[in-house]
């Protein structure tokens, strides 16, 4: 049986991700310290043999110690603080995680010779960008000491370390930059958009847009992403590529506020906060080297994934 070791398990993509490939028969270890995951993610998967948790911290090297007599076919690196709120909590454990602890996750996969690594970067490493759509080939446009510095150029660290690994070891490790993804097992205060709109939206208080609500994002659901990454981690011949996974619908702010308010039926006043330091004025990924690489594009439209969203959040109240 194929055996997978997923960082950040716990988390809100990482938890979706060890489902997935579960119901695909393998064997999934899960590694997650809960500082910004829920057990709760988890909990309905340690009923099943294929299962296997380890709390630890990824920065603390002897986490992996009673891993190393086990070779993975696949490690999915996905530990971090993924949104504003969480990763300016834990700023300096986010900076940790993705440089500390990415060498810890590339040297375990090195002891054990571990076949494929897939590193989870994100659509932050473009910065505010001057180039739309993103294509990977852009390096950004990044403010190395600002309040979002503390992720975006963890992630960007974190890049440059598995390429580096990946030329002086010879390791098949590929990139992942993720967009905006929701779904079910979003954390309720994550201060992501959709997960903030749907649940302010659902306890009729006050929708907070930043800004005047122009912004752009585009929103991938959580199964279309799942299934990017294991596309990413199967499709032959990709080592050292990078590749943008998300969707690439574009929509202002304002307009997800008042969808989501119209799809529950919500009775918020929409308000108007300040935008805050170095928040992206367009986020959307050229998606062609995911369309031709890894024959992948998201087929969840946005209207059904937050129904879905709307529904879990609905149940969790």
């Amino acid at each position: 049986m194929v055996k997978i070791l997923i960082t950040g398990g716990a988390g809100f993509i990482g938890s979706n991700l060890a489902s997935y490939i579960i119901s695909q028969k393998s064997d999934v270890f899960v590694i997650d310290n809960f500082i910004t995951s829920n057990k709760s993610n988890i909990e309905h998967l340690k009923k099943n043999a294929a299962f296997h948790f380890i709390k630890g911290d990824i920065t603390d090297n002897n986490t992996f110690n009673t891993l190393l007599s086990y070779r993975f076919d696949h490690i999915f690196h996905l530990a971090s603080a993924a949104s504003p709120i969480q990763y300016s909590k834990y700023a300096i454990e986010t900076l940790m995680t993705n440089s500390v602890g990415t060498k810890n996750v590339l040297d375990f996969m090195v002891k054990t010779k571990s076949k494929r690594f897939v590193y989870a970067s994100t659509s932050e490493v473009y910065g505010d960008p001057l180039v739309h759509p993103q294509p990977e080939k852009y390096w950004g446009n990044v403010n190395s000491i600002g309040e979002r510095s503390c992720y975006d150029e963890a992630k960007r660290f974190g890049e440059a370390l598995c390429m580096s690994y990946m030329r002086k070891k010879n390791l098949d490790i590929r990139i992942v930059r993720i967009f905006n993804t929701y779904g079910p097992f979003m954390e309720k205060d994550d201060g992501r958009v959709i997960s903030n709109f749907v649940n302010q939206a659902l306890d009729h208080k006050k929708i907070t847009v930043y800004g005047k609500g122009t912004q752009t994002r585009s929103f991938c659901y959580i199964d279309d992403l799942v299934l990017g990454l294991n596309k990413m981690m199967n499709t032959p011949n990709l080592m050292g590529e990078v590749i943008n996974l998300g969707n690439d619908n574009e929509i202002t702010i304002i307009e997800i506020a008042h969808l989501i308010k119209k799809l529950t039926k919500s009775k918020s006043e929409v308000v108007y906060n300040p935008l805050p330091q170095d928040d992206p004025k367009k986020r959307k990924p050229d998606l062609t080297k995911a369309e031709k690489l890894l024959n992948w594009k998201p087929t969840v439209e946005l209207k059904t994934g937050i129904i879905n969203t709307i529904n879990y959040f609905a149940g969790k109240n």
